[in-house]
C-alpha cells in the first residue's frame, strides 16, 4: 500500500508536470520519452501488484494468474493514459489554474470517500491521513474503499473522470493554437482515445471472462508438497495484520471464509 501511495503522490503528478512541459515547449528528446513510458509502467505496476498483494492474505481468494494479471496490467494502462494526457494538455494551457481544478475534484472525492465510512487506521487522525491519499489516487485511477458490490460505485468514478477529462480535452480544442506545433497533438488525441476504449473493452473482458472468481472451485486439490503433510488444525497462513484487515474489506464476502478451518 505504501508503494502505491507513493506511485500516486509522487510519479503521477510528476508524470503530468514533464508531460505539461513538453506540451509548452514542443519538443522533447528521447530519453524523457523513455521515461514518460517507464512511469506509465510503473504506475500500472504499482496497482497489479496491490491488488495481487490483497488476495495472498486471504487463503479463501484465488491468486491472479498469469493471462489474468496481464488483463488488469493493460486495462490499468491504457485507462491511464488518457486521464493523464487530459490533465497535461490543461496544465500546459493554464498552468495557474490546475491547481485549482486539481482542489476542486479532490474535495469531491475526498467528500465521496468520507461518505463510504472507511474504518482501515485505527485512530480518526490516521483515518482522514488515509482518505485524504485515496481521494488523490482517485483523481487518477479507480480504487475501492468500502465493502459491498464496487460495481455501481466504479461506474459512478468512471463517469465522473469520464466527463471531466472530455471537458479538459474541449478546452484544449477551443485554445490549442496556444500550444507549438513540435508535438503532434492531433495524433495524440485519436490514439487516446483509441486507448481509453480499447482499456475499457479489456476490463469488461477481465471482469466477465479472466476474474480469478469467474473460473475458481471453492474446493481445490489438495496441494502437492510440505503443506499437504500437515493437518489443517497444526497449519496456518502467516499473515500480515494490517494487510488482512484491507484484504478482507476489499474482498467481504471472504471474511467468513477466511475464518473457517482451511480445507482439503
Amino acid at each position: 500500500m505504501l508503494r502505491l501511495f507513493e506511485t500516486f503522490l509522487e510519479t503521477a503528478p510528476q508524470l503530468t508536470l514533464v508531460l505539461a512541459i513538453m506540451l509548452q515547449s514542443g519538443r522533447a528528446e528521447y530519453y524523457q520519452w523513455v521515461g514518460i513510458c517507464t512511469s506509465f509502467l510503473g504506475i500500472s505496476w504499482a496497482l497489479l501488484d496491490y491488488h495481487r498483494a490483497l488476495r495472498t492474505c486471504l487463503p479463501s481468494k484465488p491468486l491472479l494468474g498469469l493471462g489474468s494479471s496481464v488483463i488488469y496490467f493493460l486495462w490499468n494502462l491504457l485507462l491511464l493514459w488518457p486521464r493523464v494526457l487530459a490533465v497535461a494538455l490543461f496544465s500546459a494551457l493554464f498552468p495557474s489554474y490546475v491547481a485549482l481544478h486539481f482542489l476542486g475534484l479532490w474535495l469531491v472525492l475526498l467528500l465521496w470517500v468520507w461518505l463510504q465510512g472507511t474504518d482501515f487506521m485505527p485512530d480518526p487522525s490516521s483515518e482522514w491521513l488515509y482518505r485524504v491519499t485515496v481521494a488523490t489516487i482517485l483523481y487518477f485511477s479507480w480504487f475501492n474503499v468500502a465493502e459491498g458490490r464496487t460495481r455501481g460505485r466504479a461506474i459512478i468514478h468512471f463517469a465522473f473522470l469520464l466527463s471531466d477529462s472530455i471537458l479538459l480535452v474541449a478546452t484544449w480544442v477551443t485554445h490549442s493554437s496556444w500550444l507549438p506545433s513540435g508535438i503532434p497533438l492531433q495524433l495524440w488525441l485519436p490514439v487516446g482515445c483509441g486507448c481509453f476504449f480499447l482499456g475499457l473493452a479489456l476490463r469488461l473482458v477481465y471482469y466477465h471472462w479472466l476474474h480469478p472468481s469467474c473460473c475458481w472451485k471453492p474446493d481445490p486439490d489438495q496441494v502437492d508438497g510440505a503443506r499437504s503433510l500437515l493437518s489443517p488444525e497444526g497449519y496456518q497462513l502467516p499473515q500480515n495484520r494490517r494487510m488482512t484487515h484491507l484484504a478482507q474489506k476489499f474482498f467481504p464476502k471472504a471474511k467468513d471464509e477466511a475464518a473457517s478451518p482451511v480445507k482439503g
